[in-house]
């Protein structure tokens, strides 16, 4: 390099050194937090011993400051599909960057959309077309659009405890009521029990319903449709013209064992997808709104309005290697067959659990998407301690399970639900057999703990003292 080259490049550069910077104000992490973000967030997390600090990650796997290592059960709440820094996804977006393409001209037609597409719709053959956003709430935001557009009427139907993003459009089709407070008026949509087809039916016979949006299996509580559930409501929907929107989100790509977790289920073809978390590789947000072709035609009907539906950042070139990366990996290293086989191996071992524990109540599922419901006891003893518990706040023995699963074996997981007994289990796909051991060998020692009366109680103490102090 000359000495002209070398000036041009460090005049380009400037003096921001990214590394030094974290060197320099690493530290202060939680305390920015408080001071400059959503201050309830650190408060949260020293309240319950998370605030750690973490320092690397790789897998399903990441380290703290003093090198310790941690299993990631959680996976970004389904972003981490493919764990961390895949090395294919990580080459992928190096080599993006280093093709110094003509992004985001607005005015020209860049090839890896239409390739990412092209991915994507092989894995949903009676789907046509696809646009691409940024979130998963702005793929359900595009498909309420497109489903009120196409069928000319205003209603979307969703199901209780349905969750399907924090946008006032998916708020609207939110079934959780916590989430939906204080941000009136909201879109005039109607909720219906996930699995009654009577309700659904007398809804539908209204005239003035768009679609039905549903979760294959429902994020909150992990409840599956009920077996039928989807292909029934499919012919009810067609019998009155409204359409059918699968929310995969955070079920689709090889979650539950499938590509789609509609597909489980023979026979139902949705009208519109909806995913994004795992396609992004962990590293670059990405939403797709899957449709058919005849949807994109009407919504996009003439040149006048070729933008009546767009994303600032959508097809942006780094999301779609990313998304090219991630299909790759999940094809060439037979993800959903992978998942298929861990999540098995992982329920199986944790529902033998359910007759030795009492107080665990249910074990649910499919593939690396579980549920661990925990329900009143019979013991006496054991019957006293969760009574109070509920007494003060529902949802709190879980979260009294979470907690030793980290401060004790190092293992992150969360619940599934603001006052709910379950722990969901969504951790990156690519887990593998010692880790299923190390998680159900950690759970078998919380439950040990809970049920012979350790400490375990003793913390859920100070939950019960939080829980009536934030009242």
């Amino acid at each position: 390099m000359t000495t002209a080259e070398s000036a041009s490049d460090s005049s380009q550069t400037g003096d921001f050194d990214l590394g030094a910077l974290l060197a320099e104000r690493g530290a202060e992490r939680y305390e920015l937090h408080s001071r400059y973000l959503n201050h309830q967030l650190p408060r949260m997390l020293h309240t319950i011993g998370f605030d750690r600090v973490y320092e690397r990650a790789e897998g399903a796997h990441f380290w703290d400051a003093d090198g310790n290592d941690h299993l990631d059960m959680l996976a970004g709440f389904g972003v981490m599909g493919l764990g961390r820094h895949h090395p294919v996804v990580r080459k992928a977006l190096h080599d993006v960057l280093d093709a110094s393409l003509a992004d985001l001209t607005r005015f020209d037609c860049q090839p890896l959309p239409g390739l990412l597409a092209e991915r994507l719709l092989a894995h949903s053959p009676h789907l046509d077309r696809v646009f691409f956003g940024n979130s998963g709430t702005e793929a359900v935001e595009g498909a309420l659009k497109f489903a009120r557009y196409a069928t000319g009427r205003p209603r979307v139907l969703y199901c209780d405890h349905a969750f399907h993003g924090l946008t006032t459009g998916s708020l609207s089709v939110n079934g959780e009521a916590g989430f939906r407070d204080g941000f009136a008026p909201l879109l005039p949509d109607t909720a219906v029990p996930l699995g009654d087809l009577d309700a659904l039916a007398r809804e539908l016979r209204r005239g003035d319903v768009a679609a039905l949006i549903v979760e294959p299996i429902q994020g909150k509580g992990v409840h599956a449709a009920p077996p039928g559930y989807l292909r029934a409501a499919q012919e009810l929907l067609r019998r009155h013209k409204a359409l059918l929107i699968a929310d995969e989100v955070q079920t689709g790509l090889g979650r539950t064992g499938d590509f789609y977790a509609y597909q489980h289920e023979e026979g139902v073809e949705p009208d519109l997808v909806c995913v994004a978390k795992a396609l992004s590789g962990g590293y670059v947000p990405v939403g797709a709104t899957i449709g058919r072709d005849w949807i994109f035609r009407k919504v996009f009907s003439s040149m006048d309005r070729v933008l009546v539906h767009s994303a600032s950042f959508g097809a942006n070139a780094q999301a779609m290697a990313a998304g090219l990366a991630v299909l790759s990996v999940m094809e060439n290293e037979r993800i959903v067959a992978r998942v298929r086989a861990t999540g098995e191996l992982l329920r199986s071992r944790l529902t033998a659990l359910v007759d030795t524990y009492e107080l665990l109540a249910d074990v649910r599922g499919r593939g690396l998407m579980i549920g661990i419901e925990f329900g009143r006891p019979r013991s006496l003893r054991l019957r006293s301690r969760w009574t109070m518990l509920q007494a003060a706040r529902r949802g709190l023995f879980a979260q009294m399970v979470v907690v030793p699963l980290l401060q004790r074996h190092r293992i992150l997981t969360q619940v599934s639900g603001d006052h709910m007994e379950v722990i969901k289990l969504i951790p990156p796909l690519i887990i593998d057999e010692a880790d299923v051991e190390r998680f159900v060998d950690a759970f078998t020692a919380v439950m040990d703990d809970a049920h012979d009366g350790g400490l375990i109680w003793e913390f859920g103490r100070t939950l019960v003292k939080q829980a009536v102090a934030d009242r």
